[in-house]
């Protein structure tokens, strides 16, 4: 196995530190169901709970660097480091119903050497606290979960393959868009899925427990650590038109390195009609 890095370890430890608070307030949600006040007041605590102690811990190892967080936004550091890009709790209406498939997700992006913005996502960790599982890669190191390498399915045909997505909800995503490639997609292959967390389904695309994985209006802490991931374990990762950029978000579409150009084709078909 490719030894953890002293980056991943810091990153690893951060995830599992607020790991444990989030495991411990997830505890608490079967209680606050039945509450009348409901359980998204303190949801959101539990989401800013977790983002403050990355902080805490990622700044400690880490001073100098950037941030970009879902909750509290970017804070800029040096300009010439690196900066974190922070999910603290990536499916959090999973969390609000009591349902156990969320997870953190840290990425590293490094800035443009021209000094003009970022560039390479170069490492990334997705944490899933109820299972344990802790997924990271290194740009050219290869995707590990814990210590086992991981490569991206090698399932050849369509009708042998799992997809997952994300189905726009009220305020978010556009659904006559995604209902033309799901009436494309769907009679061609194995099945669909929708767990509620792109973290964990870019995970599991690297994993090879899906052959492949599409959604829009993402938003970078959603998919960052994710891309690197698929790409690492050996897959690919575009946008609906072919183009891979560091981060997929407003339109992702990854894939093993056998379906992704298929996949491509259906979804850009799909689009045209």
């Amino acid at each position: 196995m490719a030894a953890i890095s002293g980056l991943i370890r810091v990153i690893e430890k951060a995830a599992r530190k607020a790991g444990n608070r989030l495991r411990r307030d997830f505890g608490e949600i079967e209680h606050l169901q039945v509450s009348r006040k409901g359980p998204a007041d303190f949801v959101s605590k539990a989401d800013q709970a977790s983002e403050r102690t990355i902080w805490d811990e990622l700044r400690a190892a880490r001073p100098d660097w950037g941030y970009l967080f879902e909750e509290a936004g970017e804070i800029e550091g040096d300009p010439n480091m690196p900066r974190f890009i922070v999910d603290p709790l990536d499916g959090t209406t999973n969390f609000l119903h009591g349902i156990p498939h969320f997870a953190i997700s840290i990425a590293v992006q490094e800035p443009r050497l021209d000094g003009k913005g970022w560039g390479e996502v170069t490492a990334g960790l997705i944490y899933n606290p109820v299972t344990d599982e802790s997924y990271w890669a290194e740009k050219s190191r290869g995707a590990w979960l814990h210590d086992r390498r991981l490569r991206v399915s090698s399932r050849r045909h369509l009708d042998e393959s799992l997809i997952a997505t994300g189905i726009p909800f009220a305020g978010h995503g556009d659904h006559g868009q995604w209902t033309k490639i799901y009436h494309a997609l769907a009679p061609q292959v194995a099945g669909i899925r929708r767990f509620g967390s792109a973290a964990l389904d870019l995970a599991w695309v690297a994993s090879g427990r899906y052959e492949g994985f599409w959604e829009s209006d993402l938003k970078p802490w959603d998919s960052a650590a994710g891309c690197l991931l698929v790409r690492e374990a050996g897959g690919f990762v575009s946008d609906w038109k072919g183009r891979s950029n560091p981060i997929c978000d407003t339109e992702i579409l990854a894939g093993n390195d056998v379906l992704h150009s298929r996949l491509h084709k259906i979804v850009a078909t799909a689009l045209k009609a």
